[in-house]
């Protein structure tokens, strides 16, 4: 996979990008990333990229000339192509692990960082996702990049060391994750539960998958509403509700 990312920090972006997993698959050469200023390519003398908006307002948006010569020189060294471009932006699409899935498909991404008050909506005829990191605003587009970068790149082929990982973390599944234990099996007091130490597989399977039910109740009721049950899932459920309304008073 290649990936471009066009900043006006590139400190901001270059540091993280050589750590962890990141940092293994560009070694492993499964992985290339550009970094770009794009402030290199402003014909201001002054170097500026911003500049006040048409019809008044508070702040400064990015202006077109920049990020447009800038992305010519990236498609330029990409051999006339540039991926799925990604502009990030607090009024985008929210991303989230489907998403980071949808992206992990691609053979190349191309993210623009913001800063100021927004861009020049010309700018946005150069992308095909407008994506958000969450609904709050902060300073630039940079470490939201990271994170799509990040959430994006654990996901290719031989990336994790165990193929299973990706496929068992939350969201991946539709469910919260179930929780996990590792030794000593008892920690100050702090029992495993005996059911993880009994062998029995298929037991255990059925417990990750009720406790899977019973954290996304719980904290993201939300997610069961989209998610396929089967039948012995609504079954568990229903087990969980009356368990919870006992101990807890949850309806």
């Amino acid at each position: 996979m290649k990936i471009d990312v066009l900043t006006i920090f590139p400190n901001m972006v270059n540091g993280p990008l050589n750590e962890s997993i990141v940092g293994k698959a560009i070694e492993s050469d499964q992985l290339q990333i550009n970094v770009t200023d794009f402030r290199d390519y402003s014909t201001n003398k002054h170097g500026n990229v911003d500049d006040s908006p048409y019809g008044g307002g508070a702040g400064m948006l990015l202006t077109p000339q920049p990020i447009f010569d800038a992305m010519e020189h990236v498609k330029t060294n990409n051999g006339g192509k540039l991926g799925r471009v990604i502009l990030v932006d607090p009024a985008g699409k929210q991303f989230d692990q489907h998403m980071a899935e949808y992206f992990a498909k691609e053979e190349q991404l191309t993210f623009i960082c913001g800063h100021y008050e927004g861009y020049d909506e010309r700018i946005k005829t150069l992308v095909t996702d407008e994506v958000s990191l969450g609904d709050f605003v902060i300073t630039g587009g940079e470490l939201a990049a990271l994170t799509m970068i990040d959430a994006t790149v654990r996901l290719l082929p031989g990336i994790l060391g165990n193929s299973e990982s990706a496929p068992g973390d939350s969201y991946s599944s539709g469910l919260l994750e179930y929780p996990q234990y590792t030794r000593p099996a008892d920690f100050r007091g702090m029992k495993v539960p005996d059911i993880l130490l009994s062998g029995n597989h298929q037991k255990i399977d059925q417990w990750r998958r009720q406790e899977a039910l019973k954290k996304t109740l719980i904290r993201r009721p939300d997610l069961l509403e989209e998610f396929d049950l089967t039948a012995e899932d609504r079954k568990m459920l229903d087990e969980i509700k009356i368990n919870l309304h006992h101990k807890h008073g949850l309806q």
